[in-house]
């Protein structure tokens, strides 16, 4: 069969996998948003159903305040001994912490903290021992992929921190996953920085502690150089072995929004390249150290499309998700509407105004939703972070309803267009394509264009940070908001 890459569309970026039994369960970064650490299971590593979340308490993960991009940092799970484990950073507060769960279906444990520096934290478990690695400075301040012993009941470190190995000289040394294949140790981490540079890298050893060694076909996988080309970005990878033997490379890239303009919107998404082992143990990736956008493989299943979402189709609580610290009060969620219930809170702050998204999937789409409102200000937005979103919104002032298209860039907040509604009900309209989101208000069955805003300006060239565009329900004031008849149909 031929799959097509993204496997995993949209703002899911730092993905890591496990097996356990004939399955496959993965996790992304989630950043300043709730719950955390989205979850996915598949059975064939191309198509990924999202189960739930991992940090689904507040007291599991703190994002009060929290700025946009930070919070929860690039996850590992891993699966020993009928026990799943999920280990991260939260990048705010500098605390690597790790749960875990007999039912991946279910609740996972209150967090138990590690007393390590650095980002990107992963396990690897062997003979009873468990070794905790990140990338930061280890006891003595020499900074690079630095390795502990814990005990995995209480993160209790049972060994210094020690440097093991300090890449092949990119800058941003990450994501460090340890693997043992035919009696080798493989050390793969990511370099270069997770943008246009990125690349993952491979040091191989005979001991858990090293000594890691490298050879000249560095680095194993990146699209660095490989322009003018829409996939670019790929690197931090986990490494998977598939049922039928083959092993792949489960890594994050990201799409720009055309060939000779490079923005991207999107986040940094998921993606699968095969690789294979040469005869003296080194690892090949794709068909020339690259990530294409489609590759055959073994195996008859269909890759599935995005289906069109709705309120009835999603879960609030798996497929939607709310900034930092939502109030529970705010939100009354059910297949036929979604009600929200404002604050003084706005999407511009870094808080937790009432609002719930979901991410943008691909670039071209259409979204609609019906909007019945009494006072203040509610509507859906194309969101960036505080500084960058679209607000497409039906506002009240002293009785008079309008359509408002208000484009926020760079702390620039423009009102593009007003226009007069008879009463607080209207469709909100949006269709976008790679280069533009277009606003429209329909009201008794007009369609009223209020203006655009160009896809570049919520880009993370421009933007800055590690998410990507989300397409948010949101409400502010002492109102009620009535949200019905929602639709995102993705067009091509």
């Amino acid at each position: 069969m031929i799959y097509k890459n993204p496997v995993l569309s949209g703002f899911y970026p730092d993905p890591s996998v496990c097996r356990a039994g004939e399955k496959f369960y993965m996790v992304c970064s989630s950043f300043q948003y709730f719950p955390g650490v989205p979850l996915f299971e598949s059975e064939d590593l191309v198509n990924w159903k999202q189960i739930g979340h991992v940090l689904t308490r507040k007291n599991q993960v703190a994002l009060e305040n929290v700025n946009s991009s930070g919070g929860v940092f690039a996850p590992t799970i891993r699966y020993n001994d009928g026990r799943f484990y999920m280990v991260t950073t939260n990048d705010t507060t500098h605390e690597n912490f790790y749960v875990y769960t007999d039912d991946i279906y279910g609740e996972w444990s209150d967090p138990i903290t590690v007393e390590q520096d650095g980002i990107d934290p992963s396990l690897f478990f062997e003979d009873g021992k468990v070794y905790f690695m990140s990338n930061g400075s280890d006891d003595n301040g020499t900074h690079g992929v630095v390795q502990c012993e814990i005990d995995i009941s209480t993160g209790k470190k049972l060994s210094p921190s020690r440097c093991i190995w300090q890449g092949t000289g990119g800058r941003f040394l990450e994501s460090p996953h340890m693997y043992k294949i035919n009696g080798k140790y493989y050390l793969m981490a990511a370099e270069g920085g997770t943008e246009y540079g990125h690349m993952i890298t491979l040091a191989v050893s005979d001991g858990v502690w090293g000594e890691f060694t490298v050879r000249g076909e560095e680095p194993i996988l990146t699209n660095r150089n490989k322009a003018p080309y829409i996939i670019q970005g790929i690197g931090h990878g986990d490494l998977i072995q598939s049922r039928g033997g083959d092993w792949f490379i489960l890594s994050l890239g990201f799409r720009q929004i055309h060939l000779w303009l490079a923005y991207h919107t999107l986040g940094r998404e998921v993606f699968l390249t095969p690789i294979t082992f040469t005869d003296d143990g080194w690892i090949k990736a794709g068909k020339d150290g690259t990530t294409d956008a489609e590759y055959e493989i073994k195996g008859s299943f269909e890759q599935k499309r995005l289906p069109i979402f709705t309120f009835a189709n999603t879960d609030p609580h798996i497929d939607w998700c709310f900034l930092r610290s939502p109030k529970p009060e705010s939100y009354e969620l059910s297949a036929e509407r979604y009600i929200l219930h404002g604050t003084d809170v706005t999407p511009d702050e870094a808080a937790s105004p009432t609002f719930i998204a979901l991410r943008q999937r691909e670039f071209c789409f259409e979204l609609s939703t019906e909007l019945t409102l009494d006072v203040a200000e509610a509507g859906i937005t194309v969101y960036m972070c505080e500084q960058e979103h679209y607000d497409l919104a039906i506002k009240e002032n002293d009785g008079a309803y309008q359509a408002v298209l208000r484009l926020n860039v760079g702390g620039i907040k423009h009102i593009e267009c007003t226009v007069p509604l008879s009463g607080g009900s209207a469709k909100l309209l949006i269709r976008a394509d790679n280069l533009f989101y277009r606003f429209y208000a329909v009201q008794d069955e007009k369609e009223i264009f209020l203006g655009t805003g160009q896809a570049k300006y919520l880009s993370t060239e421009v933007s800055g940070g590690f998410t990507g565009v989300m397409l948010g329900l949101y409400a502010v004031g002492e109102n009620t908001a009535q949200f019905t008849d929602f639709k995102c149909e993705y067009t091509s």
